[in-house]
């Protein structure tokens, strides 16, 4: 057998009855599994590595699911996912119907809180440890949060918020997978870990200041004696002074001193903070080597490792970077931001030629737009790269410290519509609908990835806050031209003259990248497609022209239905007197599972079979 320990766990009421001697060979064969299946079906990987032997100790120390455990953002939640009962399943990991990539509370009771953005473990896992103290509950409540989610206010709000409650159940666990294990977090530092939270200090500790509250005086002094110690001899004074009983650092992949330390943990009280230094990518050099690199992958080879692809068709990101880096060559004014997705946004080229006006802010996405309008106050030209997802998170500061002020900022919005595999966490369903309402702000959407650079350039000419939102990955294979050219302002094109189809008229109006669909339709019901290129401004003389020379009005976006484009053109046509059937397509009210892209499209009706089949039973009823 080659996985003869884990294949006798298939929850952690399994994993608790293994001698805890051999918890490294779980690991170890934990660490096997999760690289034979992550390299067939791909995933997030380098993270999940890094969190083989943490997630072991956990299960092993607490009694889960009745303890809560609460994973930030989810990159590294497979190998939870591998010993609660899901092991079976990993060969459908992100797939339509399978194993989503993130903890998700409707697959298992031990995903107790649904994640895929960064920096909420620490406020769930505080409101779940509030709830059992109303309910009378004895549980702990663990949220296990990488260091780059602490990058992100909520997280500080969160910890703040939790600070000196003695009478609270938490834990929170800083997953450092940055910082190399130096000697100085070795041997001497795991021993001093177990010493601060075993009951012989903290035992001390309380029996002191019950001693010392009659002479406050005295108390005052030994508190900061002990502050002062325990902030020379670790680095959480930080996190004393918040209030939480700070511990570590201690080696993240050393099985007998995480099990130790959490063991000893388990029998304290109040808020407490753990700081566990992991390597990303830990137990597969070459992830090792490139932990960036092996963050997400597609599947590949185990001895070659990951391939970089060849050839092919540009995707939108790369269109974007090659666009910024033109861009600052021709404005020294240019100035490029993104919220730690440097490499996801295309940044990686820009960064290394102009480092100077590069800015990676961390996961700190308010910050990141009202940074971008501060420097244009100064007469800067900020671009924003930024997810269509993760600026959902920046709403106020888009509204009120951009927009409101009328800033010349230019937002580069990927991964609009769906994303196919991340599923709904990710996914770019609704930006056209809460930034359609929002005065001062243009919205932009390319039909192919040549009008995606035009865009860009257009967007960033026009004086006041403009989005331009693409899709995830490749184009559709049209040629982009090195010149930057002005798009005609607020105006669409027809992209295709139809005529009768039986005894009817149909317009297509088409928002971005559903251009290609809607115009292999359109070849089967003889219709006119229009590529309205702007969703704010509307060409509202193009949407009145072709009410006024067809029967059907047919929009079409990857975007919620409600709000979105489609909404815009029927608000144009009561605007103007214009009764005409339309029929909107769109992403439903609902939130689109995880699965192929091509699919879940497809599954949307936004496929040409998808429109195709609308049309006609629209039609049917005219």
């Amino acid at each position: 057998m080659k996985y003869p320990l884990l294949d006798t766990i298939q929850f952690p009421a399994d994993l608790r009855q293994i001698e805890r001697k051999d918890l490294p060979a779980v690991a170890q064969q934990l660490r096997s599994y999760l690289l034979d299946s992550v390299s067939q079906t791909g995933g997030h990987f380098a993270s999940n590595l890094g969190a083989v032997e943490l997630t072991v100790a956990l299960h092993y120390v607490f009694d889960t699911p009745h303890d809560r455990l609460v994973w930030d953002v989810g990159h590294q939640s497979y190998p939870h996912k591998i010993l609660t009962g899901r092991k079976d399943r990993m060969g459908t990991m992100r797939q339509k119907g399978g194993l989503a990539g993130f903890p998700k509370r409707e697959e298992s009771e031990y995903d107790t809180f649904g994640v895929g953005h960064s920096s909420t473990s620490i406020g769930a896992a505080l409101g779940m440890a509030e709830a059992a103290l109303i309910k009378g509950e004895a549980r702990k409540a663990i949220a296990v949060i990488g260091d780059g989610s602490m990058t992100a206010g909520q997280a500080i709000e969160a910890l703040f918020n939790a600070g000196h409650r003695d009478d609270i159940d938490l834990l929170v666990i800083l997953n450092d997978n940055e910082m190399s294990i130096s000697p100085n977090v070795g041997a001497f530092n795991n021993y001093l870990a177990k010493l601060l939270s075993g009951k012989f200090y903290n035992g001390i500790r309380n029996a002191s200041g019950k001693v010392l509250d009659a002479v406050p005086p005295l108390k005052e002094l030994a508190k900061k004696g002990e502050e002062s110690v325990k902030g020379f001899l670790t680095p959480g004074t930080l996190f004393e002074e918040i209030g939480f009983n700070y511990i570590g650092p201690i080696d993240g992949h050393d099985m007998e001193t995480l099990v130790a330390t959490l063991s000893n943990i388990k029998e304290l009280k109040g808020p407490q903070f753990l700081h566990v230094v992991t390597k990303k990518g830990n137990g597969y050099k070459l992830a090792v080597a490139d932990p960036v690199k092996y963050h997400a992958v597609t599947p590949f080879n185990q001895e070659a490792g990951v391939c970089g692809t060849k050839g092919g068709k540009p995707s939108f990101t790369q269109v974007f970077g090659e666009w910024l880096c033109d861009m600052a060559a021709r404005d020294e004014k240019l100035v490029g931001i993104t919220p730690a997705m440097r490499e996801g946004s295309g940044m990686v080229r820009f960064h290394a030629e102009y480092p100077n006006r590069y800015f990676d802010v961390g996961i700190a996405e308010q910050h990141a737009v009202t940074f971008a309008g501060g420097l244009a106050c100064e007469g800067l030209k900020p671009v924003v790269a930024i997810y269509s997802t993760f600026l959902q998170r920046a709403y106020d500061q888009l509204v009120h410290d951009v927009a409101l002020q009328n800033l010349d900022v230019t937002f580069a919005i990927d991964r609009a519509g769906l994303v196919g595999a991340d599923g709904p966490t990710h996914a770019g369903s609704f930006d056209l609908s809460f930034m359609r309402c929002i005065p001062n702000l243009a919205i932009l959407a390319p039909g192919d990835e040549n009008e995606c650079r035009q865009m860009l350039y257009t967007a960033y000419q026009y004086n006041g806050p403009a989005a331009v939102r693409y899709p995830r990955g490749c184009g559709l294979g049209a040629v982009v031209q090195s010149e930057m050219s002005l798009l005609p302002w607020g105006k669409g094109e027809i992209r295709r003259q139809g005529d009768s189809y039986n005894g009817k008229k149909v317009a297509i109006l088409a928002f971005g990248t559903v251009l290609e669909p809607a115009l292999a339709a359109a070849e089967n019901c003889h219709a006119t497609v229009a590529n309205m290129r702007f969703i704010k401004p509307l060409d509202t003389e193009l949407v009145r022209q072709l009410a006024a020379t067809h029967d059907l009005l047919v929009t079409v976006e990857d975007n919620a239905i409600m709000g979105g484009a489609g909404s815009a053109v029927l608000e144009a046509l009561m605007l103007a007197d214009v009764m005409k059937p339309v029929l909107q397509l769109g992403l439903p009210d609902s939130y689109v599972e995880h699965g192929e892209q091509k699919q879940i499209l497809a599954d949307c009706g936004l496929d040409a079979a998808g429109i195709m089949a609308s049309i006609q039973a629209k039609l049917a009823l005219l």
